[in-house]
């Protein structure tokens, strides 16, 4: 069987996304009886979008998750750096937050020699499975699913502009570019540069989807054999809130709908790959999706299933949302960093009440 793990977007919300991998990762490390065991060594495929794709990034290298979570604890709030005041216009214009921590990081994290003086590019063999990365092609106007498939078309090394010559750092650095939050990431493919923004803004946060047709259609020339005894896809979100916050008509002028139109319409994509993930696939596992969808689980659909599904993700109604925000206004935020531990608590008490071992194998 062929395995794919897939990480959602959310920024700081990552955090609940590691500890339930932390509690997979302890759940195959005993049945394997392996005490060292990484998620590398058991899932075939990597693929993430903004801060899933730093985590997808760091299990492809072969990290522990322990490790990746310590990043994210040191350096949250250092990769949330505000732009000084002294800079007003880049702060209120471009950007509310400073690239260069996060690059700094991502350099020294996805480099041959450890320190950032070489750069793992795309193509490199310290990449141990399969990794797609979801970026935004600002220039083009296109949503890029990026992976290290020799076998894919841009991947040719014959070309001038082959992809897996593309810096691993960069890449991932510019799936994390959330317009507002960061500057975009410039990268220079052949002789033209590209303008890179957050995969976010594709309807590919959830790349669960996008993963699965890239491992079965002829087009991207992986060509797994499709069907659920085939291929589990094993997919994770970064909670799911309610978007339905109360407010009167009168409250609805421009600067409330700014505020809230782009999570909403993120969130309703995400619903969507989930969605469409339960009815190509066979879900496994799942929260309900509404009260008449349900959730899919078992569900009878016409024509042949193309792989087993699993999804994790722990949502909130608006009531459990209200409550939440009175304590901790930052936790919808993607640089929520002061929700860390709450993060944390909510992931780890999620992990143990629905992550199971036969989700896996």
């Amino acid at each position: 069987m062929k395995r794919i793990l897939s990480l959602d977007g959310g920024g700081i919300r990552g955090v609940f996304s590691l500890e339930v991998l932390r509690y997979m990762q302890g759940l195959l490390r005993t049945h394997y009886n392996s005490p060292n065991l990484v998620l590398a060594d058991h899932f075939d495929f990597f693929a993430g979008t903004s801060t899933g794709a730093i985590i997808a990034a760091c299990l492809c290298w072969g990290m522990e998750v322990e490790a990746i979570l310590d990043v994210y604890l040191k350096y949250g709030k250092t990769m949330f750096q505000h732009v000084p005041w002294y800079r007003p216009f880049k702060r209120l214009l471009i950007s509310r937050f400073e690239a260069k921590p996060l690059s700094q990081m991502l350099q020294r994290m996805f480099s041959e020699d450890g320190n950032g003086e070489a750069p793992a590019l795309l193509g490199t063999n310290r990449l141990r499975k399969l990794l797609l990365v979801v970026v935004r092609n600002h220039t083009t106007g296109s949503a890029w699913p990026v992976s290290n498939n020799p076998m894919a078309k841009f991947n040719d090394t014959g070309l001038s502009y082959c992809n897996l010559r593309i810096p691993l750092w960069k890449l991932v650095r510019a799936s994390t570019a959330a317009p507002v939050y960061f500057d975009p990431e410039e990268i220079t493919l052949g002789d033209r540069t590209y303008i890179f923004e957050d995969g976010g803004i594709t309807p590919y946060n959830n790349p669960a989807l996008i993963a699965a047709l890239t491992a079965v259609l002829p087009c991207y020339r992986l060509n797994w054999v499709p069907g659920p005894e085939n291929i589990r896809l094993v997919s994770l979100g970064t909670l799911r809130f309610s978007s339905g916050l109360p407010a009167k008509v009168r409250k609805l002028w421009l600067g409330y709908n700014v505020s809230r139109i782009p999570t909403a319409l993120m969130q309703g994509i995400t619903w969507e790959q989930d969605y469409l993930c339960r009815s190509l696939g066979e879900c496994i596992y799942g929260e309900s999706l509404d009260e008449e969808i349900g959730d899919q689980v078992k569900a009878q659909y016409p024509g042949g299933r193309w792989f087993g599904y699993v999804r994790y993700n722990q949502s909130f109604d608006t009531e459990t949302v209200e409550k939440l925000l009175q304590t901790n206004r930052q936790l919808t935020q993607l640089d929520a960093v002061l929700a860390v531990p709450l993060l944390q608590k909510i992931g780890s008490d999620y992990a143990k009440d629905h992550v199971k071992l036969g989700h896996l194998i």
